[in-house]
């Protein structure tokens, strides 16, 4: 018997000599290393054993088999826990890797061959060829031990291979069962060491999240789903949203509800937003759910079930209903000492330009108090008091109602609705203001009045539904100012509401042969807004139908516009749901139909950051057309409102956009600044800023009137000193223009909106959240720009009042157990990102410490000073309960 391995034995030597000669040869620098020390002592130990140990695996006798695996497996062992280079073992075995393969396929089955395959799984780690899966192979006919034993990179690396296997079997349609243990076992293990991504990713390959539920603990759940929700923003859907719904599990799982219902705000998901309620047994924390639904402005009823006792019920529906919004502002502008009403000409600052332009403003001339109304409505927003439309009562001039008559017919409209802004959110003085004027005889006054009720409603919602009541009864007027006044009041007071009172009565008007189309048009807008994000298939019943009954000449009304839109409002942000009516839109009149088409697709993967209706939105801005077509200008928006989401789309939108300036057709080019206003709403960012002051000096009116209310839209709310100049000499440069003058003006108005305290972003809760409602009236605003002659400066310039809807205070309010306000030191600064970052890193740099209340600007973050108290809610933004922390002690 003896003789039999012998050849083996001589063939295995020889191969050695040729492998060890070989090896140093590929490199000529070791070879000289070689020379000099040739391998330490320990070294050249090492290898003979190693060499020795391949012989003896080699020997029949099988206890010496075992002997030799027993001492190679304690060899590479030791040295694989350290991953710094290759392992000197590995290293040494390169050349044996074949021999040992060769002895594996020879050896009968049993536990010694269960051994070889666990070694030579560990060396096909750095020996296999590329995208042989080896080292899986081998680990798969391996025994069952532990692998973590064998080290992190060899755990690694079984996981790409396993991807890819499982991306195979896939295909092959063969089992996957044996993977699936070994991939508990690799979560296992990456759960245990702090590389949860790692294990999310793996489970993303295998398409098993749910295994992720019985490894998470309370050590590193956080850190688990805070990569869920950052990842969830990159994957294609349906992933997406599975990813979130393992999240929302995790969170529950642990008690996590604020997280959880962010989670549940996110998908939209109300069973989700109730479950959270009826889990959680405490109070206070309840009332913080109910701060963080309001900031959302969903609008949710609680039932016995969450709440039991009924008067707790009452005080957490008081701040679903955002009625403490108006209190809570006022307190942050009476910290900040900012009460005192501003006029026009304070935003203006006409003496600090040169003479030509101061002179010419003193004519007083209506388009130029229209933008004074609006600039005044905008600045003095929700403080309840300024020095144009609330004089006291007692000052027998009453200017009060000059300044009212110191407009044209339609733009008293205007001037008698911006009371409703000043007094935004105080629902019950801006309705006793208010009421003076609905004994008017002036028509415009009246729709004033009407659209001025639902201002003061925006936000707000109220058991006994003032505006419906008050408004109810104007619908059905005979003069179309005062029922547009009425509608787009309803539409505002109750934007998402999904009140179906209100549907009963404004769906008629669709269908209504002698109803006028401005009057349809505003209807179908304000049930679109009513309704955002529903997916109603009614509403959608009735502006397609109103849609199909517009005539020729009707179509080419720049009101018309408003009719796709409210259809594609109601499918805003739910993707795949918009697809039958999409369908529906091909049939319509080829003048409407690819605008119908565009706005739909927009609205649908609005803030989804798809990337694939990218591509098609800006395949449709590529287009060179004849000048009839205008539907290139809701493609560019769309651009937008799909790339908005998440930091890299944005950014790679505003690349794309400048490419669409220098290439696109003329009608492209006019969307473009609306669009850049959209990406960084409330957000001025320096580039973006430097383009849209090129563009406002463009020899096109049309893109220069964009590019400068985009201006006012990116700094809304920023009293941003360089937009504010910029504006400034924009004024004087177009000091003859009278309509390029009024967007100026109402640009002023924008960047000093609420005297700097409020924001447009439709994002909150650090971006996580999209507001539906604030993204309707952005976009309705938007779409109404596309058309700035007939729309804007035309006789509809109240369309300007959508942007109440997107208006909050950008503010962080403490307040106790009591909720009354509290001032406690934070520190604001820059948000970092740290997803997936090891250890505990700091989540804001460059930070100021402040105390409460604080401002927050864009991609700000703010953290508590102070270990006195603790917040109830994990991200402080808006109103933040804090609780006395048991455990401190004063220093």
């Amino acid at each position: 018997m003896a003789p039999v391995p012998d050849p083996n034995n001589v063939a295995g030597g020889a191969k050695r000599d040729e492998a060890t000669t070989k090896v140093p040869s590929k490199d000529p620098k070791k070879k000289d290393d070689k020379k000099e020390e040739d391998l330490s002592e320990e070294d050249l130990q090492l290898k003979q054993n190693l060499e020795l140990y391949v012989e003896r695996v080699q020997d029949p006798n099988p206890e010496l088999q075992r002997a030799a695996l027993e001492s190679m497996r304690q060899e590479i062992r030791a040295a694989t826990s350290s991953m710094t280079s290759v392992p000197k073992p590995l290293k040494f075995l390169r050349p044996h890797y074949g021999t040992l393969k060769e002895i594996h396929t020879k050896m009968v089955e049993s536990d010694l061959k269960k051994m070889m395959a666990d070694i030579l799984s560990v060396l096909a780690l750095t020996m296999s060829a590329e995208g042989e899966r080896e080292s899986l192979g081998y680990r798969l006919t391996g025994s069952e031990g532990d692998i973590g034993s064998w080290g992190h990179e060899y755990v690694r690396n079984l996981a790409g291979e396993i991807a890819e296997e499982y991306t195979m079997r896939q295909g092959d349609e063969s089992s996957i069962e044996d993977i699936m243990e070994l991939v508990k076992q690799i979560v296992a293990f990456h759960m245990k060491h702090n590389a949860e991504t790692e294990a999310v990713d793996l489970l993303m390959d295998v398409e098993d999240l749910d295994l992720l539920l019985q490894y998470v603990d309370k050590t590193n759940f956080r850190r688990t789903c805070n990569y869920l929700t950052s990842a969830a923003k990159h994957l294609p859907g349906p992933d997406d949203m599975l990813v979130l719904d393992i999240a929302y599990m995790i969170y529950m799982k642990f008690a996590e509800y604020p997280n959880a219902l962010q989670i549940a705000l996110f998908l939209d998901n109300m069973q989700y937003v109730k479950q959270v309620f009826t889990s959680c047994t405490d109070l206070l924390r309840k009332k913080q759910f109910c701060y963080m639904i309001s900031r959302h402005g969903s609008t949710f009823e609680l039932d016995p079930e969450m709440v039991a006792d009924d008067v707790d019920r009452e005080a957490l529906q008081d701040i679903v209903n955002n009625t403490k919004l108006s209190e809570g502002y006022l307190t942050l502008a009476r910290d900040i000492e900012v009460m005192e009403a501003k006029t026009p000409e304070d935003i203006y600052k006409a003496h600090l330009l040169d003479g030509r332009a101061s002179s010419g403003a003193s004519v007083d001339s209506a388009r130029q108090n229209l933008a004074a109304t609006f600039v005044n409505a905008f600045v003095n927003a929700g403080f309840g008091q300024d020095k144009l439309m609330t004089v006291p009562s007692d000052s027998t001039s009453g200017s009060a109602g000059n300044w009212l008559f110191k407009n044209k017919e339609h733009g008293k409209t205007s001037a008698a609705a911006s009371l409703g802004m000043i007094l935004l959110w105080d629902v019950d003085s801006g309705l006793a203001q208010l009421d003076k004027y609905f004994h008017s005889n002036d028509n415009p006054i009246i729709a004033g009045a009407l659209l001025g009720v639902g201002i003061v409603n925006c936000g707000i919602k109220n058991d006994c539904d003032p505006a419906l009541a008050l408004l109810g009864e104007y619908i059905d007027k005979e003069d179309s100012s005062v029922r547009i006044g009425a509608i787009m009041g309803l539409g505002i007071a109750y934007a998402g509401s999904q009140n179906d009172q209100i549907r009963s009565s404004l769906s008629p008007i669709l269908n209504d042969a002698k109803a006028p189309l401005d009057v349809i048009a505003f209807a179908a807008l304000c049930l679109g807004m009513i309704y955002v994000g529903s997916c109603n298939e009614e509403v959608a019943q009735s502006i397609i139908f109103a849609l199909m009954d517009r005539s020729e000449a009707e179509l080419g009304d720049p009101l018309t516009r408003f009719l796709p839109l409210g259809l594609g409002l109601l499918y805003l942000g739910k993707q795949e749901s918009v697809e039958a009516t999409a369908e529906v839109s091909k049939t319509f009149n080829e003048k409407i139909r690819k605008y119908c088409d565009m706005t739909l697709l927009s609205c649908a993967y609005a803030g989804t950051g798809n990337v694939l209706k990218v591509q098609d939105l800006l395949a449709q801005c590529g287009e060179h057309l004849e000048k009839g077509d205008i539907h290139q200008g809701p493609a560019v928006i769309g651009l937008a409102m799909v790339a908005m989401s998440e930091e890299l789309g944005l950014d790679m939108g505003i690349r794309s956009l400048e490419r669409v300036l220098q290439y696109g057709e003329q009608n492209v080019r006019r969307a473009v600044p609306l669009a850049l206003g959209l990406l960084c709403i409330s957000n001025p960012k320096v580039n973006v800023m430097d383009t849209l002051s090129r563009l406002s000096h463009d020899t096109d009116s049309e893109v220069a009137m964009a590019a400068i209310i985009s201006l006012g839209l990116i700094g809304a709310g920023t009293n941003n000193a360089r937009i504010a100049g910029m504006l400034r000499n924009l004024s004087s440069y177009y000091y003859k223009d009278a309509s390029l003058l009024f967007c100026v003006r109402i640009a002023q108005g924008f960047v000093h909106m609420g005297k700097g305290l409020l924001t447009l972003s439709p994002f909150h809760s650090e971006r996580f959240l999209l507001s539906p409602t604030a993204l309707a009236g952005i976009v309705t605003l938007l779409h109404a720009c596309l058309d700035m002659k007939s729309i804007i400066l035309g006789k509809y310039h109240y369309v300007l009042y959508f942007l109440v809807l997107a208006m909050q205070p950008r503010m962080m309010l403490t307040v106790d157990e009591d909720l009354k306000p509290i001032s406690v030191p934070v520190r604001v600064g820059q948000a970092v990102d740290v997803v997936g970052q090891a250890g505990r890193p700091k989540t804001i740099t460059g930070f100021q410490t402040h105390s409460t209340p604080v401002l927050l600007a864009a991609g700000e973050r703010a953290e508590l000073a102070t270990d006195k108290y603790i917040p109830l809610s994990p991200i402080l933004e808006g109103f933040v309960i804090l609780k006395e922390n048991p455990d401190y002690r004063e220093e």
